[in-house]
């Protein structure tokens, strides 16, 4: 099985993050979309107390490096701050054995391990810091400068998305496309189409397409002149691709498409999983997904809200 193939499964919005759904077995018969309550990777790492996820109230920022997910949490407090290092690897592991600083108006603070992946340390600041650096030395090395949000600490998230989940999940149909990589060098680029209630289309660039209406579903393999029928549990759409909202805070502003938008940035523990997600300022549509879990490092970039064309089954 191709990388592209099974990246391009990892994005079905509304439904957990991994779900493989072009992920087919060696006979190459299509296997059916089955959701599922928690991601298949991350099923496991949620599981595991390994998992470095943010402390409790963290500012969260996140990236990729290399085939690992680099995350930072940053807690305000008065006069100081508390900054978290998170890595994760490809298995939904920790990467421990790192040796990791930290940089703040001037200030530099070596990190002590917090378990697997997990590298804290606190910093003295003096009002909003503008900036703090991340610098990792070991199997992964990298130099990362985070900028700060201008209002700080910045303003709680969670109401917001809230809003915008409900937008989302009220339109009739939207349409996007996605750039889905597994690690350096293993990139997925595909199209998608959602129409409420519950039709699907997708095309991997140069890959498998599929079509999902109601309870059947329809797979094309690459250069197959013919469409492959199967049964198909029900999906509701459209809905956002993240299971639970938690650390969510307001960035800033930035203007996307010629509308002011908020950038939200959040953790969401169900998948597990860093988001960091554009809001339109007056339709509270969401214009941009970008997420940073196990082994997928994704952006989604959302149009034709409510103008998608029709879904419909294959001729």
């Amino acid at each position: 099985m191709k990388p592209a193939v099974a990246l391009a499964g990892a994005a079905l919005v509304g439904i957990p993050i991994v779900l493989t759904l072009l992920l087919r077995p060696a006979s190459g018969a299509p296997t059916p979309v089955t959701p599922a309550a928690t991601p298949a990777p991350a099923a496991a790492a949620s599981s595991a107390p390994r998992f470095p996820a943010p402390p409790d109230g963290a500012v969260v920022f996140s990236r990729q490096l290399g085939s690992d997910g680099l995350a930072l949490g940053v807690v305000p407090r008065r006069g100081s701050m508390l900054a978290q290092a998170s890595v994760v690897g490809p298995q939904g592991r920790g990467v421990s054995g790192l040796a990791v600083t930290f940089e703040a108006q001037g200030a530099t603070k070596p990190a002590t391990a917090c378990g697997a992946g997990c590298y804290r340390a606190t910093l003295a600041t003096k009002g909003r810091p503008a900036s703090v650096d991340v610098v990792l030395r070991g199997a992964q090395s990298a130099n990362w400068r985070v900028a700060m949000p201008a209002t700080w600490p910045p303003p709680d998230g969670a109401a917001l998305l809230a809003h915008a989940r409900a937008v989302w999940s009220s339109l009739r149909s939207l349409s996007f496309s996605e750039s889905l990589a597994s690690g350096t060098g293993h990139v997925a680029l595909s199209t998608w189409r959602m129409q409420a209630p519950d039709r699907i289309a997708y095309q991997v660039n140069g890959g498998w397409a599929g079509i999902v209406v109601g309870d059947t579903r329809w797979d094309k393999g690459p250069g197959a002149k013919h469409w492959i029928s199967s049964s198909q549990t029900r999906l509701t759409q459209p809905r956002p691709g993240w299971v639970k909202v938690t650390d969510a805070h307001v960035l800033g502003s930035e203007t996307v498409r010629g509308q002011p938008a908020w950038r939200v940035s959040f953790y969401d523990p169900g998948t597990p999983g860093w988001f960091t997600v554009l809001v339109d300022k007056t339709t509270l549509r969401i214009y941009q997904v970008r997420m940073t879990a196990t082994a997928h490092f994704m952006r989604d970039d959302y149009s034709a809200f409510n103008s998608t064309p029709a879904i419909l089954p294959p001729r």
